[in-house]
Protein backbone atom coordinates (compact mmCIF):
# COMPACT_ATOMS: atom_id res chain seq x y z
CA UNK A 1 0.00 0.00 0.00
CA UNK A 2 1.39 3.45 -0.74
CA UNK A 3 -1.45 5.91 1.40
CA UNK A 4 -4.62 5.78 2.92
CA UNK A 5 -7.59 8.36 1.91
CA UNK A 6 -10.12 9.33 4.14
CA UNK A 7 -13.11 11.30 3.46
CA UNK A 8 -13.52 13.66 5.88
CA UNK A 9 -16.76 15.42 4.66
CA UNK A 10 -17.21 18.69 3.01
CA UNK A 11 -15.63 17.64 0.16
CA UNK A 12 -12.10 16.85 1.99
CA UNK A 13 -10.15 14.24 1.92
CA UNK A 14 -6.85 13.39 3.76
CA UNK A 15 -4.07 11.11 2.09
CA UNK A 16 -1.72 9.40 4.53
CA UNK A 17 1.48 7.97 2.72
CA UNK A 18 1.91 5.04 5.12
CA UNK A 19 6.06 4.71 5.40
CA UNK A 20 6.58 8.26 6.56
CA UNK A 21 3.04 9.04 7.92
CA UNK A 22 3.33 12.31 5.76
CA UNK A 23 -0.81 14.17 5.22
CA UNK A 24 -1.91 15.93 2.44
CA UNK A 25 -5.56 17.11 2.40
CA UNK A 26 -7.51 18.20 -0.73
CA UNK A 27 -10.50 20.24 -1.26
CA UNK A 28 -12.49 20.42 -3.84
CA UNK A 29 -12.57 23.85 -6.07
CA UNK A 30 -14.48 26.59 -5.84
CA UNK A 31 -15.68 26.30 -9.34
CA UNK A 32 -16.70 22.56 -8.31
CA UNK A 33 -18.92 23.38 -5.32
CA UNK A 34 -15.82 23.35 -2.77
CA UNK A 35 -14.46 25.91 -0.67
CA UNK A 36 -10.87 25.73 -2.58
CA UNK A 37 -9.03 25.94 0.78
CA UNK A 38 -6.49 23.39 -0.57
CA UNK A 39 -5.05 21.52 -3.39
CA UNK A 40 -7.76 20.63 -5.40
CA UNK A 41 -7.05 16.16 -6.72
CA UNK A 42 -6.39 17.91 -10.31
CA UNK A 43 -4.23 20.82 -8.69
CA UNK A 44 -1.94 17.37 -7.27
CA UNK A 45 -1.97 15.86 -10.83
CA UNK A 46 -0.88 19.00 -12.16
CA UNK A 47 1.74 19.89 -8.95
CA UNK A 48 2.79 15.95 -9.60
CA UNK A 49 3.90 16.39 -12.68
CA UNK A 50 6.34 19.28 -12.51
CA UNK A 51 8.00 17.68 -8.67
CA UNK A 52 8.91 14.78 -10.93
CA UNK A 53 10.54 16.66 -13.72
CA UNK A 54 12.60 18.35 -10.76
CA UNK A 55 13.21 14.95 -9.49
CA UNK A 56 14.39 13.21 -12.23
CA UNK A 57 16.52 15.88 -13.63
CA UNK A 58 17.70 16.33 -9.85
CA UNK A 59 18.97 12.74 -10.29
CA UNK A 60 20.92 13.25 -13.48
CA UNK A 61 21.90 16.71 -12.62
CA UNK A 62 23.95 14.19 -9.48
CA UNK A 63 25.72 12.05 -12.24
CA UNK A 64 26.14 15.18 -14.92
CA UNK A 65 27.64 17.72 -11.79
CA UNK A 66 25.24 20.21 -12.65
CA UNK A 67 23.96 22.45 -9.58
CA UNK A 68 20.06 22.36 -9.62
CA UNK A 69 19.75 23.70 -5.96
CA UNK A 70 17.16 26.82 -6.38
CA UNK A 71 15.50 25.89 -9.77
CA UNK A 72 12.19 26.18 -9.60
CA UNK A 73 9.16 25.89 -11.98
CA UNK A 74 5.93 27.37 -11.98
CA UNK A 75 2.14 25.19 -12.90
CA UNK A 76 -0.98 26.17 -14.14
CA UNK A 77 -3.73 23.37 -14.56
CA UNK A 78 -6.58 24.33 -17.44
CA UNK A 79 -9.78 22.17 -16.86
CA UNK A 80 -12.13 21.66 -19.19
CA UNK A 81 -15.58 20.49 -19.55
CA UNK A 82 -17.60 17.47 -20.70
CA UNK A 83 -16.38 15.51 -19.03
CA UNK A 84 -15.07 17.71 -16.65
CA UNK A 85 -11.25 17.09 -16.77
CA UNK A 86 -7.80 18.28 -17.34
CA UNK A 87 -6.92 19.22 -20.53
CA UNK A 88 -3.26 21.17 -20.28
CA UNK A 89 -0.78 21.63 -18.04
CA UNK A 90 1.81 23.93 -18.37
CA UNK A 91 5.01 23.67 -16.40
CA UNK A 92 7.79 26.37 -16.26
CA UNK A 93 10.98 25.45 -15.35
CA UNK A 94 13.17 28.47 -14.57
CA UNK A 95 16.81 27.28 -13.84
CA UNK A 96 19.21 28.88 -11.59
CA UNK A 97 22.31 28.59 -13.52
CA UNK A 98 23.33 28.63 -16.56
CA UNK A 99 24.68 25.28 -18.90
CA UNK A 100 26.03 24.07 -22.09
CA UNK A 101 23.90 23.03 -24.69
CA UNK A 102 25.18 19.23 -24.04
CA UNK A 103 23.56 19.80 -20.13
CA UNK A 104 20.70 21.25 -21.20
CA UNK A 105 19.90 18.60 -24.00
CA UNK A 106 20.30 16.14 -21.17
CA UNK A 107 18.07 18.04 -18.50
CA UNK A 108 15.71 18.52 -21.00
CA UNK A 109 15.39 14.87 -22.44
CA UNK A 110 15.16 13.52 -19.04
CA UNK A 111 12.37 16.06 -18.02
CA UNK A 112 9.89 15.15 -20.63
CA UNK A 113 10.08 11.38 -19.88
CA UNK A 114 9.58 11.65 -16.25
CA UNK A 115 7.39 8.70 -14.68
CA UNK A 116 4.73 11.07 -14.43
CA UNK A 117 4.44 12.77 -17.84
CA UNK A 118 4.39 8.93 -19.28
CA UNK A 119 1.72 8.03 -17.26
CA UNK A 120 -0.95 10.89 -18.05
CA UNK A 121 -3.62 10.29 -20.46
CA UNK A 122 -1.78 11.18 -24.04
CA UNK A 123 -5.22 13.70 -24.61
CA UNK A 124 -3.58 15.79 -21.74
CA UNK A 125 -1.78 18.72 -23.31
CA UNK A 126 1.58 18.63 -21.53
CA UNK A 127 2.94 22.48 -22.21
CA UNK A 128 6.81 21.94 -20.44
CA UNK A 129 9.35 25.23 -20.91
CA UNK A 130 12.57 25.57 -19.67
CA UNK A 131 13.60 29.04 -19.20
CA UNK A 132 17.64 28.80 -18.75
CA UNK A 133 19.92 32.27 -17.32
CA UNK A 134 21.78 33.76 -19.81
Amino acid sequence: MTSVVNYLGNLRTESVHISSNDKIVTDAPTDNNGKGEAFSPTDLVASSLSSCILTVIGIVSKKIKYELTNTKSSVKKIMGDNPRRIVEIVVKIEFSKSADSKTKTIIEKTALNCPVAKSLHPDIKQNISFIWPN
